[in-house]
């Protein structure tokens, strides 16, 4: 299998996923803190939006790793079919 075809993410892509992750976590903290209620509601507010970021964080884990196992199986279904027609070739 001849396939090094290795897909990378450009130092500018990476820079603006990082950036606006940070921008977006940070401004929606400040803002619950800024809120003019009590400890509770923003405790509670708080633990809402890490919870929300670790379920988004873990959702892009589980898409990246199944396309990563469906490109996995795509080079093994190739490689099978490489050798079954060599085989009839030969």
């Amino acid at each position: 299998m001849e396939n090094t075809n290795i897909e990378k993410n450009t130092a500018g892509h990476r820079l603006q996923v990082y950036l606006s992750f940070g921008l977006s976590s940070s401004m929606t903290l400040g803002g619950i803190w800024m809120l003019p209620c009590g400890v509770w509601e923003r405790a509670f507010l708080f633990l809402g939006v890490l919870f929300t970021i670790g379920a988004c964080l873990n959702l892009a884990k589980t898409i990246r790793d199944d396309h990563e196992a469906q490109k996995l199986i795509n080079r093994i279904h190739k490689a099978k079919t490489e050798r079954i027609l060599k085989d009839y070739e030969e």
